[in-house]
């Protein structure tokens, strides 16, 4: 083989291995019944893409720089359902459940929701105490109600965003007595179990995620922890019990109030008494 034959070989060859360090994942949208699936340079690439700054981010801890693009733009303007919500499936199987006049405000002065893009030619830092990085997709939020936004509606390595109906429609054995008050706590409690627990356990068999164990079934945190245990193990399961394959967060009181966590308990002690089959 010649010289130059030999070059040309080598040049197609570091020419393959550039185009493999930086190739590009996708992430897929289902939408009011329409599928699209978007690369990193195509959104990157899209005129609304924008460079935004976030001054408090929940991933990092610090404030934060992105290019960015809007996620109502990318909702556009499907009819849906009253009580839809946006479910952002993550790879490592976290699912967040959104409530959609959330995901579609476009009102800075409330909290507005932007699809973070991970650059595959310069890639963001690793997530603190995590061997990866938040991209390539990564829900942020900004706006004068940014800080309002609860930590687990701040997926990241989002793999899909999807409609889906109001999870208490969608899985039924997640709801309370239908007789019970409206005022009732533990209809509180259900809220709150489906915004910060949902994400990542199941209760009943019923969720998208496959992070955490089921939250009923077999047995119920409240059957096996003692009260100040419990209400210590969700604040920070860390100082609980740690283990090097924990994924389970703290919350600190601004994501997670002392009261919120008292009405999540009291909703899972209720739904002790309404397992389904085991």
């Amino acid at each position: 083989m010649s010289k130059r034959v030999l070059f040309a070989v080598l040049l197609l060859t570091l020419g393959v291995i550039g185009q493999c360090a930086i190739a590009q994942s996708m992430i897929e949208l289902r939408i009011g019944g329409k599928t699209q699936s978007f690369s990193q340079g195509a959104l990157l690439a899209r005129p609304d893409a924008a460079e935004i700054h976030v001054p408090v981010d929940v991933a990092y801890g610090t404030s934060t720089t992105y290019r960015a693009v809007p996620l109502a733009d990318l909702l556009g303007g499907a009819t849906l359902p009253t009580d839809s919500v946006l479910e952002a499936r993550a790879t490592d199987g976290f699912a967040a459940q959104l409530p959609m006049d959330l995901v579609r405000n476009r009102d800075p002065a409330k909290a507005v929701a932007w699809l973070a893009v991970e650059d595959p030619a310069q890639p963001w830092p690793k997530l603190p105490g995590k061997p990866v990085s938040a991209g390539p997709f990564y829900l942020v939020w900004i706006g004068s109600e940014a800080a309002s936004v609860r930590s687990e509606q701040w997926p990241y390595q989002i793999a899909q965003l999807a409609t889906q109906p109001s999870p208490s429609a969608r899985w039924p054995v997640l709801g309370v007595d239908p007789m019970l008050p409206a005022t009732d706590p533990v209809r509180a409690g259900q809220s709150l179990f489906i915004t910060q627990c949902l994400a990542c356990h199941r209760l009943n068999h019923a969720g998208s995620a496959d992070t955490g164990p089921d939250l009923n079934v077999p047995m119920n945190p409240v059957e096996y922890f003692q009260p100040a245990a419990l209400r210590r193990y969700i604040r920070n399961p860390a100082s609980v019990r740690d283990w090097p394959g924990r994924t389970m967060p703290a919350f600190p009181q601004e994501q997670l109030s002392d009261r919120e966590i008292d009405l999540i308990i009291a909703y899972l002690a209720y739904m002790a008494q309404r397992k389904v089959g085991r």
